[in-house]
């Protein structure tokens, strides 16, 4: 990719991210500076939100770029989120991974403070989009061990709770990202309304999961 190439997507990329930044605000998966949004532009460079700022209300011009080594790339700005290492190590062991969304939305994080998995096998849609969704043991956020981890667990999971933190997604794309976020939450919302119903699961077999991804 050319420098105008490199620019001319950068340029694209960066009122998106600021709208799925909104998105994720107005659904109350974000509050205060928490959450953060990465994409991969090339092999070595990364697009992402910056640490300290709420997603609701960013700009352009507020968005970082780094490096693989989570180095900021770009001069002057705000610096990279907290979290990049988390990104950058879905970014390594998963190739197909574009992007990155990570946020604390309310249903799916009452899962992760519960360390308690979403059972598999109710939802099509679910079965598809996400498949089985990982819970990651806690450490730091930001930490070298919450990368770690996390990143471990990408190669076989689209969507993973942090335990005692919040829930990261990843897509080809920054909105395919994002929308696996809200299949998540909504699905971990009908769980729990089910549940506080005292209503009995039920569950798919893996031919309906396949008659439906036809």
């Amino acid at each position: 990719m050319s420098k105008i190439q490199l620019q001319n997507e950068i340029n694209r990329l960066k009122p998106l991210i600021c709208d799925i930044g909104r998105r994720m605000w107005q659904r109350s998966y974000v509050d205060g500076n928490g959450g953060n949004i990465s994409v991969r532009i090339t092999k070595d460079w990364i697009l992402c939100t910056p640490t300290l700022i709420s997603k609701g209300f960013m700009t352009p011009d507020d968005l970082c770029l780094v490096d693989m080594d989570g180095r900021p790339r770009s001069k002057g700005g705000r610096p990279p989120t907290s979290e990049i290492l988390t990104h950058l190590a879905i970014y390594r062991n998963v190739p197909e991974a574009g992007a990155c969304v990570h946020a604390h939305p309310p249903h799916a994080t009452t899962f992760s403070i519960t360390g308690v998995q979403p059972p598999k096998h109710i939802l099509p849609e679910v079965e598809i989009f996400l498949g089985e969704i990982a819970v990651v043991p806690y450490h730091h956020p930001g930490s070298p061990e919450m990368a770690e981890a996390v990143g471990a667990a990408a190669p076989t999971h689209r969507a993973m709770l942090m335990q005692n933190h919040g829930a990261i997604t990843w897509g080809e794309d920054v909105e395919t990202a994002y929308w696996k976020m809200e299949i998540l939450d909504n699905y971990c919302r009908m769980l729990l309304l089910a549940k506080a119903a005292g209503m009995i699961f039920t569950t798919i077999d893996k031919q309906g999961v396949a008659a439906f991804g036809k």
